[in-house]
């Protein structure tokens, strides 16, 4: 037999069910039917479906939105649904006689009083003592960052009537730290830093050594590595941290709830001290919900392209 006649009858041996060479290395692994079907799926379906589980998503929010632009009759009188049979429902009447309200509206100033403040000064905080504990050497470095992991796993629960009992003993001059904005913004900063700090310093880290160091032979100070390459670098994970912070706060009940006086109480703690029976006020908590929501909305879609940016951070070498 000719070498020829012996490759012929030896190959269709060494070849599996879909056609490949035995070689593993020759052919593509077959794939079961799991991946198979995700692949077909993977397709307009696959889009049509997450576009309809994001409608019925939107579904509460569009209600809500409806509800809020219903006078209290036809909220009574009905589901939010029948404005599609009847559009003449809608007006904005709602949303006229929420903001002749002046405690609704020294409510919503108050929300912005304390909400942008601490933002500000947990980002700018946690920014620098991140650089601190990522790049600079100084004594007990490391101890002091296990104690910030630490402090993450301590609750806001536990620390609401110690706090509170510190605030009552603090007066300066006749101001009072109990039932004032400051001290509403001061408990939101100390317990928004631990983890501020702790995801900038892990991202801070991951930034290359070179990069400094060639700042540092160029003179630059600490200030200014941190001003010029820290801080533009660093940008997605400032933004997705101030987008984080940001919606806590503003959505935050519990710390009003404990520390906000009537002077000085956010939208969450107005809007639940209207909380009555829900079709006796609708009129009222509808349109100041959809308020309360919208902003974050805005905030959010803003800055999306840097809180994808840092969310993704790190993911990809």
């Amino acid at each position: 037999m000719s070498t020829a006649d012996r490759t012929d009858t030896v190959e269709p041996a060494e070849r599996d069910d879909d056609g490949a060479n035995g070689n593993g290395a020759a052919g593509s692994p077959r794939r079961g039917f799991a991946a198979r079907a995700t692949a077909r799926l993977g397709g307009g379906l696959a889009q049509a479906l997450l576009a309809l589980v994001a409608l019925f998503w939107l579904v509460p929010t569009l209600g809500l939105l409806v509800a809020s632009l219903r006078s209290n009759a036809d909220n009574n009188a009905g589901g939010w649904w029948q404005v599609f049979t009847k559009p003449s429902q809608l007006s904005f009447s709602s949303y006229s006689a929420l903001l002749d309200k002046p405690d609704f509206v020294d409510s919503f100033w108050n929300t912005i009083l304390i909400t942008v403040p601490t933002t500000v000064l947990v980002v700018v905080i946690a920014s620098l003592a991140a650089y601190a504990f990522a790049w600079m050497e100084f004594p007990g470095r490391d101890w002091l960052f296990l104690l910030v992991v630490a402090l993450l796993v301590v609750p806001v629960q536990v620390a609401l009537l110690p706090v509170a009992k510190l605030y009552g003993k603090i007066d300066f001059g006749g101001f009072q730290m109990f039932g004032s904005i400051a001290g509403v913004v001061l408990f939101h900063v100390a317990f928004g830093l631990p983890f501020a700090i702790f995801l900038l310093r892990n991202f801070f880290a991951a930034i290359p050594r070179d990069l400094l160091e060639a700042a540092r032979m160029d003179g630059g100070s600490e200030w200014t590595i941190f001003r010029r390459v820290i801080f533009p670098l660093g940008g997605p994970a400032i933004a997705s941290l101030g987008i984080f912070q940001f919606l806590w706060v503003w959505n935050d009940l519990l710390v009003s709830l404990v520390f906000a006086g009537t002077d000085s109480q956010p939208m969450t703690k107005w809007l639940q001290s209207q909380m009555r029976q829900f079709t006796g006020n609708i009129d009222i908590l509808a349109p100041g919900a959809f308020l309360s929501l919208i902003i974050p909305l805005v905030v959010f879609f803003a800055f999306q392209r840097y809180f994808v940016q840092g969310v993704l951070a790190g993911s990809v070498k």
